[in-house]
């Protein structure tokens, strides 16, 4: 079963990780300031390719960014990717860069 938790720093940068059976197999690099979380990397080991891994991670991310009313700069390909994809679903949150 996979377990995922947000792990920060003192300066609120880390990342949400995935593990599986204490073995972490995912992760989606942040960072949190007021009112905005940034995202730069969303990764999966190859042993945790194509189980959704990555999809898991961003919907962590996004209930945990609606939890604490923050916007979310996707500069990670992936994020940015999906909240293209489907922008009616991620406008609440989406941080658009000017």
């Amino acid at each position: 079963m996979e377990i995922i938790k947000l792990e920060l720093n003192e300066k609120n940068h880390g990342s949400f990780n995935l593990y599986v059976d204490d073995k972490k197999l995912g992760e989606m690099t942040v960072s949190i300031k007021p009112g905005l979380l940034t995202v730069y990397h969303t990764g999966v080991e190859p042993e945790g390719e194509g189980k959704g891994y990555a999809k898991k991670l961003l919907e962590e991310m996004v209930s945990y960014v609606r939890a604490n009313n923050l916007k979310v700069l996707p500069l990670c390909p992936y994020v940015h990717a999906q909240f293209k994809r489907h922008p009616d679903e991620y406008e609440d949150i989406w941080q658009k860069q000017s």
